[in-house]
């Protein structure tokens, strides 16, 4: 069973998230919370697998909150708003979120989400990933802070699973383009985030696009 903690301050919206997560047999709601302090105190208390985080809160932002919450391993985060391209995605990401959708999602969509950051692999809402890979690309005043040099300790072929990640491919994606099994995908992906202190696949795409890596 998932365990999941709805962090979200629209009550309406809150109720609606809720709902959409107990249609599914295999996915427990935990708890929710109306703010990002509540949302912290509650993943300490309650340990859930997964905690759905509104980034525009008051008290705490989910921002901040996903921080503390992938700071202290309480839990993956998977990030829910209403914009697909300003600064919360960034910020979101690199506080180490597990996953992206917009509330627009389907409610079959959000489900599979939340099975997938369950399984320890990211997402990112198909309508963002291109879009969120193109603002990178075009705004060179973004400047990454992350040295080159961590990608030493990588294999080719990691660097080129890493590549992939950057142009926000899925596992199977990667398998398909690179001719290789996806099991041995999910190998790859789990040792390079291993090898650059990441927590998901979703921090080491932004990292690929930050240092500039592409498939060879």
């Amino acid at each position: 069973m998932i365990r999941v903690l709805v962090a979200e301050d629209q009550s309406a919206v809150r109720a609606g998230l809720v709902l959409i997560l107990r249609s599914a047999p295999d996915i427990e709601v935990a708890g929710e919370a109306a703010d990002g302090e509540q949302a912290v105190a509650l993943a300490r208390e309650l340990r859930p697998d997964v905690v759905l985080m509104d980034v525009q809160m008051p008290r705490l932002d989910g921002v901040s909150a996903t921080r503390q919450v992938v700071a202290e391993e309480l839990a993956d985060v998977l990030v829910l708003t209403t914009f697909d391209l300003d600064e919360y995605v960034f910020g979101a990401l690199r506080a180490g979120a597990s996953g992206f959708l917009l509330k627009n999602t389907e409610a079959k969509d959000l489900i599979a989400a939340v099975r997938t950051v369950a399984r320890g692999e990211g997402i990112v809402a198909p309508a963002v990933t291109r879009r969120l890979i193109a603002e990178f690309a075009a705004k060179p005043a973004r400047a990454s802070t992350a040295d080159p040099a961590v990608l030493d300790s990588l294999t080719r072929r990691e660097r080129e699973v890493l590549g992939c990640l950057g142009e926000g491919l899925s596992n199977a994606d990667v398998a398909e383009r690179l001719d290789m099994a996806e099991a041995t995908v999910k190998t790859h992906v789990s040792r390079l985030l291993g090898k650059l202190g990441l927590r998901s696949r979703v921090q080491a795409a932004v990292l690929a696009q930050e240092l500039g890596v592409q498939r060879s």
